[in-house]
């Protein structure tokens, strides 16, 4: 077996006389491939040509341990089928690669070497007992726990193989597992290729203003992250970082000539809303109906005490949890519909999606409103919001984790919350089903 790496400009892995890949290399992808360390990964930024790295890698086993078998895995069964997958056969597509894919049992069968591709969602990683491995691959492993890392490391065991190999990519997320095990400190055996930002050429011949729309969809801190592919220790911050009393808190009132934006986080201590606005380009929080021990009802009749009579239109966006069914046989929005619909209000839409979005996703969509990594701002608050304004204050990471406090103080986390939601179905990316547009299995 003879692999030989090409630079960047030149042609892809070739193994001689068998497979030849008409694929050019980006600099960081090369080194990559080259790399001998028994456990490898490629850390680089959104763009970065991450996932064609791992698909090239995985062909590579395939063919360098022929006959045997590997894994080839995401941290979800979703995020495999829809993304990973999707990538991996539109390489072999071009390549003119035979495969099987045998959806029941969760394999892939590459038919010129004969190898074997174990299909694996890392959710459950005790599920990967029992397995030996030649090789194993990941995508997205920063959102994998290092015990599934660790227990796929323990697979890798199988004494035929020509090179044993463990590798991922993923995006940094902070001062994680991957970042103390692959850059702080190197593991013995480990290696890693850090991606620069903008070295995707081929991401910016077909999209040239590609990252200038991220930096004003990103918080400086987020585009720092996923564009520049920095490590930040951003978790031991506040939660919505990019909030400034000096900066958002103005005066707006209520226009009864403007359409309203009415965004809730279903809770009965407290039931909580926030009411917005556009203003010139930006949203205007104006206010919040924070109510102790309340009902959907009980918060309906607050808000028509509030805004009887506003005739230009309401937005409702909110928790999807409110279209669980109670044991009255009804959700929170078909009784809040039921009682905007008698108290005179005809102009209502639902915006409400089938699932809350990721915790963090929100976030960070809440933050890049408050000012993006161009130093724009979009989002303003009234000044009599006060509980908004102290969750933009005070909600914390938990130490050391991407997961939000909401125990330290029980009050905190509902009024940010709605107004997540809102914004994240006015501005966030919308679900898709992949490159393939359908699903694999």
């Amino acid at each position: 077996m003879n692999w030989t790496a090409a630079g960047e400009g030149e042609r892809g892995w070739a193994l001689k006389e068998e497979l030849c890949w008409t694929h050019e290399l980006l600099s960081s992808q090369a080194e990559f491939h080259a790399l001998t360390a028994r456990f490898k990964g490629f850390s680089g930024p959104v763009g970065s040509g991450k996932s064609a790295a791992l698909c090239f890698e995985v062909l590579r086993e395939c063919y360098l341990n022929r006959g045997l078998q590997g894994v080839f895995a995401a941290p979800t069964m979703a995020m495999l089928r829809d993304a990973s997958l999707a990538s991996l056969f539109g390489l072999m597509d071009v390549q003119d690669i035979d495969y099987d894919l045998r959806k029941s049992d969760g394999e892939l069968i590459l038919k010129a070497p004969s190898s074997t591709v174990l299909l694996r969602s890392l959710d459950e990683p005790e599920r990967m007992r029992g397995t030996n491995l030649a090789w194993f691959g990941i995508d997205e492993l920063s959102y994998t726990r290092e015990e599934a890392w660790l227990r796929l490391e323990a697979r890798l065991r199988d004494p035929r193989a020509e090179k044993l190999c463990g590798f991922g990519v993923w995006t940094p997320q902070g001062h994680d597992w991957l970042y103390k095990r692959f850059i702080q400190k190197p593991v013995s055996g480990y290696g890693c290729v850090r991606a620069k930002p903008f070295e995707n050429r081929f991401v910016l011949a077909s999209t040239p203003d590609y990252y200038e729309r991220l930096e004003s969809s990103y918080d400086p801190k987020f585009y720092r992250q996923e564009v520049l592919g920095e490590y930040l220790n951003s978790r031991v911050d506040r939660v919505y970082h990019c909030f400034s009393r000096a900066v958002h808190l103005v005066q707006h009132g209520y226009d009864p000539h403007k359409s309203l934006l009415w965004a809730l986080d279903f809770n009965v201590a407290p039931m909580t809303s926030v009411l917005l606005q556009r203003d010139h380009g930006r949203l205007v929080v104006i206010d919040e109906i924070v109510l102790e021990r309340a009902t959907t009802e009980e918060a309906c009749q607050e808000f028509e005490n509030r805004y009887r009579g506003h005739a230009a239109g309401l937005e409702v966006f909110g928790d999807a949890s409110g279209r669980n069914m109670h044991t009255t046989g009804t959700t929170d929005y078909t009784m809040l519909q039921g009682f905007l619909y008698r108290a005179g209000l005809r102009n209502v839409k639902i915006r409400v999606p089938t699932k809350n979005p990721p915790v963090l996703n929100r976030v960070h969509k809440v933050n890049a409103l408050l000012t993006n990594a161009l130093g724009e701002v979009r989002l303003e608050v009234n000044e009599r919001c006060h509980e908004l304004i102290k969750d933009f204050e005070e909600v914390m990471f938990k130490p050391g984790s991407g997961i939000i406090d909401k125990v330290r103080d029980p009050k905190r986390t509902h009024a940010s919350d709605a107004l997540g939601y809102a914004i994240w179905e006015l501005f966030g990316e919308k679900a898709s089903a992949g490159e393939m547009d359908k699903r694999l299995f």
